[in-house]
């Protein structure tokens, strides 16, 4: 359906997209690995195999196990922690230690209910698949009655409007019935939802958000599930979108900044943290999203986020990292709404999925250039030199963010693990997978409070990796600051993201990795047990068609 999808994109909006495909074939999924590396490959979701090594440049050091050293140097880096080493003071890693490299794949827009509503054990969809209580049914104003949890086999969303008025709206004071809504009472303008609606050729006010997926459409994530942890109480860290989500993912806040070189001047900001209060949205999806975002960004530009995030943390204690993204397109506006042209995601592009070039802190340390293309993922976990901590964005093609499809996602995100598996590495990662944010897709569990800011809709996490639990289930409650909270306590001798004794002070509100309602992902790891082999799965179990990025068509229209 993206074909059919581009087409409407581009003659909607008479804008197009800057093509790239990391795989370096049109007919490739986007993040296909190198075809050098990409020979192991299993079919079989449940059974276990050993992944092959296969080889990769050598772009930078592998992070030291800065873990094996005493108290005293355990959290130096560098000469230092390498002296450590040579002293005599190393000994084995011990529990959470014994993880070298935590990966964060952070995919797009839906909520727990859509991707494992039916899985057996979780806090599923009431009255479904064994799961106590009554099936729920929400109200639908448009038809006058209320409509109930259904199975959906299409493999391209439509979804609903995503930023902070419509999960208030969804959740309605804790009562989890304005889906439908939502839906219902957005403009007859273009949005992501109509264009799924279009390209599913169904009439462009369809409403899918109370549809679930299961193991049919996804059977990679539910084998992960499966064999490794599903997390049931996984927030969005905040009530807010895609932007605001990934601001909170790699730095505890969202805040919009009067003067990008002074953190006492962010005020906490959950909408559009990168307008000015009383600032038109529209405005900035006009002369961002639609034109500015579509030339490449000018390395000169100032930042706008002054407080700090976790990779100065990194960078200050030694501690390597990489932020993959992949260059395609981004589907999500600059204002929060769902409705805006396609935009080319470009790797030092500050844009809503990329913030990081956009960080005071990360420009004046000089790390702007960890800020790399996801083919250097594959290369890093071919030759053992994964960094320690590292995330990996995709593209709009395969982000399932609406209307991307599943499949396209699903694809991308077993060949990132399927290279890890098959590395070196393995042994000693820890991978991460989450979706930012819920996409106006159906939740029946209220969020909890947290700090007035959060949490958000509850979302899909999984824990892979070879410490892993087989087949738990994470009944903790969780954010994304639980990730950050793993990393420091892992990587930085629990060293917070703590404007009192950082180095750096900013207004936050709050400490969000030391929330008391906050669960441990340490829980859900057995580092007593015997390394687990990998798990090769298929990129594209349901051999669906894979098309080429949408941007590609776009352009070649003009």
């Amino acid at each position: 359906m993206i074909p059919v999808l581009a087409l409407l994109v581009a003659a909607v909006t008479g804008l197009a997209g800057k093509p790239a495909n990391p795989a370096g074939a049109s007919g490739a999924g986007a993040g296909q690995p190198p075809a050098a590396s990409s020979s192991t490959r299993g079919s079989a979701p449940d059974a276990e195999g050993e992944g092959g090594r296969s080889g990769g440049r050598k772009h930078h050091r592998r992070p030291r196990d800065l873990s094996r050293c005493t108290r005293k140097h355990r959290h130096r880096s560098g000469k230092r922690a390498r002296r450590c080493g040579k002293r005599g003071h190393s000994a084995p890693a011990t529990g959470i230690h014994k993880i070298k490299h935590v990966v964060i794949i952070m995919q797009e827009n839906h909520s727990f209910d859509n991707y494992f509503g039916t899985y057996p054990g979780a806090n599923g969809i009431p009255g479904l698949a064994g799961h106590p209580g009554r099936v729920p049914c929400i109200p639908d104003p448009n038809a006058g009655h209320c409509d109930t949890p259904y199975h959906d086999p299409q493999l391209t969303p439509d979804g609903g409007p995503h930023y902070q008025q419509n999960a208030i709206d969804d959740i309605d004071h804790g009562k989890m019935d304005g889906f439908i809504a939502s839906v219902e009472s957005v403009g007859t303008g273009l949005d992501t939802d109509r264009l799924g609606c279009t390209a599913n050729l169904q009439p462009p006010n369809c409403v899918d958000v109370m549809g679930y997926h299961d193991q049919r459409e996804l059977p990679n994530y539910w084998a992960y599930a499966k064999n490794f942890v599903l997390q049931d109480r996984m927030f969005e860290p905040a009530d807010a979108w895609s932007l605001v989500s990934h601001l909170y993912m790699l730095s505890g806040w969202s805040a919009y900044c009067a003067d990008a070189y002074r953190a006492s001047t962010c005020v906490g900001n959950n909408t559009f943290p990168e307008l000015p209060p009383g600032e038109s949205p529209t405005e900035q999806q006009l002369t961002g999203a639609a034109v500015g975002l579509l030339t490449p960004a000018n390395p000169a530009a100032p930042p706008n986020y002054a407080w700090t995030d976790v990779t100065y943390l990194l960078h200050k204690l030694g501690v390597s990292w990489r932020y993959y993204i992949e260059q395609g397109t981004e589907p999500d506006c600059e204002s929060g709404a769902a409705s805006c042209t396609p935009v080319p995601q470009v790797v030092t592009t500050p844009s809503i999925w990329n913030p990081l070039p956009a960080f005071t802190d990360v420009r004046q340390t000089n790390q702007l250039g960890n800020v790399v293309d996801s083919n250097h993922l594959f290369s890093d976990a071919g030759a053992g030199k994964l960094p320690a901590v590292s995330w990996v964005i995709p593209s709009g093609d395969s982000s399932e963010h609406a209307p991307a499809t599943l499949a396209a996602g699903q694809q991308h995100v077993t060949n990132v693990i399927n290279a890890i598996m098959r590395g070196p590495d393995w042994a000693s990662t820890a991978i991460f997978l989450a979706w930012d944010d819920w996409g106006g897709f159906y939740d029946h569990v209220p969020p909890p409070t947290v700090d007035g800011q959060g949490y958000g809709l509850r979302v899909p996490a999984l824990v892979i990796s070879a410490y892993a639990k087989r087949g738990y289930i994470d009944h903790q409650t969780l954010s994304f600051d639980a990730y950050l909270k793993f990393i420091e306590d892992d990587f930085l001798g629990g060293k917070r993201l703590n404007p009192k004794t950082d180095g750096r002070p900013d207004p936050r509100p709050d400490v969000r990795e030391s929330a008391r309602i906050l669960g441990d992902l340490r829980k859900d790891f057995d580092f007593s047990q015997t390394p687990r082999r990998p798990l090769m799965l298929s990129p594209n179990p349901n051999h669906v068609p894979i098309h080429p990025p949408a941007p590609s068509l776009i352009q070649g229209l003009f």
